[in-house]
């Protein structure tokens, strides 16, 4: 592909962008996160997933004040005055942030107790306090109190003999303020919530058809304080948790032992510097301020909560088994390909490659089934895998242990360093080491994010390859909420560069061209600025054009100030991306020819589709591609990522029309402002059930039609 000079070879082509060119990275997260906690202010969303939606809305944030908050923290103690992409310091941005997040806040606690607290009443949820309980009720909670509390809390006071107790990160405490009968000075002590009891309790009375009725367990342990501190006067109570930084530096260069190294890591997390404390309504201000001071934090980092502290411990209630307030239960549907549970599953691949979405489909019934008949099958020779996020998949595992212990050769690159989930690959990384799988633990410097399993078997007609390439990782639970794609085939041109891939991974190898895949970060942001560079030729030459681009987050500046000149040159682009967009859609003379939009709702939009239009006459002609890749400057530069052609013309079919109706969807879509705000679309029919409900309609007529048996015969 030529190079067009204004576009790759200009002084811009380092990427570098003015500030007023681009929104403030972490300023767009926030914006995302507020369009999450519109599914629970949203009335059209079902009572509990509602209140699920609390509760991810305030996993969200916790999330970026242990990550993101917490590294702008560590740069303002560390003196680093650098300045964010649209030119704040770490200091400034802060501020913002705060100033961002406040509203959000009340927001939320609004929503629940004005609205989804009255409405879960209506429904008979009782989510009562103390002056609710039926003098029956009240005895029950205390006897709860006697047996299941009481033995178990460990009240800690603050003296000079008591040193101020260690908290755990997001910890629920109470702040007690106590006086003492021969004192007038305030104590201090702290009861903490036990972690591994249910928050809230369900009152049981023994009462036939009973409404469900729960109380806090904070609520329950600040009414029975006494029993804690007998002859000391309560004089107040103040709930409150802890965040702690969770962006520990690292230097990789210098370990010996990465596992070794990552284990290190998370001790050091646990005792991680304090970076927010959040207290419930009307704290008492001398705890407040003892607790400020002993944290050794300022006032911005102190956090009012409204209504409830954590809204993570409602999972329960949205758990409850009242399908009428969720949405439609849904089992994915098997794929209509491999709906012959005893066909081969490499003949249907030989047959052509396969496309699978979940969790419209299932990934027990694609992915499991894959590396499970891999495990069994007597002609396959080797497995190898990659693992980023791997949850709670013991399917998964057992069937890498068999294949292993069967004498097939197992590779697995387990990615130690995917924050949050160390402590879970470490665990699987050792026990597959122990049933004899070849264990790699990722490069140093790198994340190895890319989604890929191969399988090497020995066909009648000769060896040959089998690869799946997903947009999302290997993981039992994200398949059952995320949106995925994966892609089973045997095409040489893609196998051989996977083989490739997999000795670069977990041997020596320094090959960096590839005929087929962009990989990063060798050759992924090279190619994607190509592939938009041949979009504005085509424009310009008057062949048909357009970008569409489909990810989680865009930050990328080099790709940024690409698209900026692809829409300055006429190309029409449409960019999917469901969390933070960092370029400005809709500005004159910059970006006119640029729609951003958000897809919030059901699932989680996890999917990577990238499309060119390449001058064809026919829009399902044009280039389609999956991957793993956000257009980030982590995924192109410091993560092993992988994005696949998809050549299969019923496979591009598929892609396209799921691209029609993610643009044209009416119901959970967001369009983004050219000031970087963003306007929930509305219907013409408010019954109108969305591009969630409608891929579900579809996948189940899509099953419903299969032809029984499966289509494709065993060898």
């Amino acid at each position: 592909m030529s190079v067009v000079p204004g576009v790759l070879e200009s002084p811009a082509a380092d990427g570098a962008l003015s500030p007023s060119e681009q929104f403030n990275r972490e300023l767009s997260w926030l914006a995302f996160n507020d369009r999450v906690l519109h599914e629970a202010v949203d009335e059209r969303t079902p009572l509990l997933e509602r209140v699920r939606f609390l509760s991810i809305f305030t996993s969200n944030l916790d999330e970026f004040f242990m990550k993101r908050v917490g590294g702008l923290k560590r740069q303002v103690l560390a003196g680093v005055m650098s300045v964010s992409n649209d030119g704040l310091t770490p200091g400034q941005q802060l501020a913002a942030i705060r100033a961002a997040v406040l509203p959000m806040l009340a927001r939320q606690a609004r929503c629940f107790t004005a609205h989804i607290r009255p409405a879960l009443a209506a429904q008979g949820i009782h989510l009562c306090t103390w002056g609710d309980l039926t003098p029956r009720e009240r005895e029950f909670v205390a006897q709860h109190f006697r047996q299941n509390l009481f033995p178990v809390l460990t009240p800690i006071a603050v003296d000079p003999g008591h040193p101020f107790p260690f908290l755990s990160n997001l910890s629920l405490s109470l702040g007690v303020k106590l006086a003492s009968p021969d004192s007038d000075e305030p104590l201090f002590a702290r009861v903490k919530v036990p972690e591994l009891l249910p928050v809230w309790v369900r009152i049981e009375t023994g009462e036939a058809g009973a409404p469900y009725r729960f109380i806090s367990t904070v609520e329950v342990i600040s009414q029975n304080l006494d029993a804690l501190f007998p002859g000391m006067q309560v004089l107040s109570v103040t709930p409150f948790r802890v965040t702690r930084n969770a962006d520990v530096e690292r230097d990789e260069e210098d370990a010996e032992d990465l596992l070794e190294l990552i284990e290190q890591e998370l001790r050091e997390r646990r005792f991680a510097p304090i970076v927010r404390l959040e207290h419930g309504p009307h704290p008492d201000p001398w705890t407040l301020a003892f607790l400020v001071r002993e944290l050794e934090l300022s006032d911005q980092d102190v956090y009012e909560l409204p209504a409830e502290l954590d809204y993570t411990d409602l999972n329960p209630i949205a758990d409850l088994p009242l399908p009428h307030l969720k949405y439609e239960s849904w089992t994915p549907a098997v794929p209509p390909r491999l709906a012959d549970a005893d066909a081969d599953l490499f003949s249907v691949i030989r047959a052509g490659d396969l496309l699978v979405h979940h969790p419209y489909e299932s990934f027990a019934d694609s992915v499991e089934r894959f590396i499970r008949t891999a495990a069994e099958d007597p002609k396959v020779l080797a497995i190898k895998l990659t693992l980023y996020r791997v949850g709670d998949s013991r399917s998964l595992m057992d069937s890498l242990a068999r294949a292993a212990e069967s004498g097939k050769q197992v590779a697995c690159l387990v990615e130690l360093k995917a924050r949050f989930d160390e402590r879970r690959n470490i665990y699987w990384a050792q026990q597959l080491e122990k049933a004899g799988v070849h264990v790699f633990y990722g490069l140093v410097g790198l994340k190895t994010h890319t989604k890929l399993a191969m399988v090497v078997r020995q066909d009648n007609d000769g060896l040959r390859c089998y690869v799946h390439v997903g947009t999302g990782n290997y993981n039992v639970q994200t398949a059952r909420v995320y949106t995925d794609l994966g892609l089973f085939t045997c095409r040489s041109t893609i196998t051989d560069d996977v083989v490739e891939l997999f000795h670069y991974l977990t041997g020596r190898s320094l090959k960096s061209d590839y005929r087929c895949l962009l990989v990063a970060p060798f050759n992924m942001r090279t190619q994607f600025l190509q592939l938009i560079e041949r979009e504005v030729e085509n424009h310009r030459a008057g062949r048909p054009a357009r970008i569409i681009g489909k990810m989680n987050s865009l930050e990328d500046r080099r790709i940024i100030r690409a698209l900026y000149a692809a829409s300055q040159a006429g190309v029409p682009i449409d960019l999917i991306v469901r969390g933070f967009c960092c370029l400005q859609p809709g500005v004159p003379g910059r970006s006119e020819n640029i729609r951003v939009t958000s897809v919030i709702g059901r699932f989680l939009e996890h999917s990577r589709i990238f499309y060119f239009r390449n001058g064809e006459a026919h829009e399902t002609d044009g280039r389609f591609f999956i991957g793993s890749a956000d257009w980030m400057s982590r995924n192109l530069s410091r993560r092993v990522e992988v994005v696949v052609p998809v050549e299969d013309q019923p496979a591009r079919l598929r892609l396209w029309s799921l691209l029609e109706l993610l643009l044209s969807d009416q119901r959970q879509t967001w369009d983004m402002r050219p000031d970087g705000t963003y306007v929930q679309r509305r219907p013409a029919d408010p019954h109108d059930p969305g591009v969630h409900a409608r891929l579900l309609g579809l996948a189940r007529q899509s099953a419903a039609a299969a032809p029984p048996g499966g289509t494709v015969a065993a060898p």
